[in-house]
């Protein structure tokens, strides 16, 4: 076993209605599972990190260009902030393949400067020692009168995460299950919104259980913004959960993709992807013109490819 399952601990996840058996018994229906809680601390600031952070600091600017504020909502949130110099880490080294082959590079993309500029408030000194979660990326980037929506279960990422923005009055944290929150605060109040989505994927109902949750969100609020985070594990996998999406019947779902390697049968992850529903206007043509360039410096070595196409257009 290596040290990053070693890291794991066990969760209950309830989401579920009992029902009174003949034998007195009680049978849990909905969710009960028994998960493995998954630690970003290894993985930030991966390859993976780059895409899914570059496609979020990239729908935020756009929804800012209104002025009516909107609610940032993370139904993975994770810890907020991560150590680079940490044990978790330099464990695994994968910052260096990702974060750390963009960081302060002159020829940054126009497209990458505002993700890069949420790494660049952690690291004032210009040594790279911390990586940004999602949550202060939104943090950073949103406006005063925007709100946050975070939501973490791990037992030791939630108070982390709470601690992280305990001073913010813009941000709501709580220790829940984050599919939830997309039932219960959708649609928000100002009907302008951006759900991102970032499972860790460590059971395979994760991939139905994000289509389930997907349509209860937009049931409620179809006008929002949703982006769903995915890793490439098995090809396979994301086949099914694209047919999945398309059999749902929304519309303007758009699928980005970087591979850092070919896929594989073999174990590790190969690529990572987004999948955006109602898409900012802008995002197909900034990632078409941006992932050849972040191809290209994370993977000097030419293997995988990119992606940017529609699942399902207007």
């Amino acid at each position: 076993m290596t040290p990053y399952h070693l890291s794991h601990l066990l969760r209950w996840v309830f989401n579920c209605q009992i029902f009174h058996l003949t034998s007195n018994l009680y049978l849990c229906s909905g969710v009960l599972n028994l998960m493995l809680s998954y630690r970003h601390s290894f993985h930030a600031g991966n390859h993976a990190d780059v895409l899914k952070h570059t496609v979020q600091s990239l729908i935020i600017e756009s929804l800012k260009e209104k002025e009516k504020p909107f609610l940032y909502l993370d139904t993975h949130a994770g810890a907020g902030r991560y150590q680079l110099s940490g044990e978790y880490a330099e464990r695994t080294g994968e910052y260096l393949e990702g974060v750390a082959r963009v960081w302060q590079r002159e020829d940054l993309p126009q497209e990458l400067k505002v993700y890069m500029s949420a790494v660049a408030a952690l690291n004032p000194s210009g040594n790279l020692r911390y990586y940004p979660g999602s949550p202060f990326i939104a943090q950073h980037l949103l406006r005063q009168n925007d709100k946050l929506n975070l939501t973490e279960l791990h037992p030791s990422d939630f108070p982390l995460l709470r601690n992280e923005f305990s001073r913010d009055n813009r941000s709501r944290v709580v220790r829940e299950d984050g599919y939830q929150q997309l039932k219960s605060q959708l649609p928000p109040q100002n009907r302008r919104g951006f759900i991102l989505i970032d499972p860790s994927y460590e059971l395979k109902s994760d991939y139905q259980m994000v289509v389930r949750g997907i349509q209860e969100g937009y049931k409620r609020f179809a006008t929002g913004v949703y982006a769903l985070w995915y890793p490439v594990v098995l090809r396979q996998q994301i086949k099914r959960l694209v047919k999945d999406l398309e059999a749902t019947g929304i519309r303007r779902i758009l699928q980005i993709e970087l591979a850092v390697r070919p896929d594989s049968d073999q174990r590790g992850m190969t690529a990572s992807g987004m999948i955006v529903i109602n898409p900012p206007w802008k995002l197909e043509q900034q990632m078409k013109s941006v992932l050849p360039w972040l191809h290209q410096v994370l993977v000097p070595e030419g293997t995988g490819h990119t992606m940017v196409k529609w699942i399902a257009p207007e």
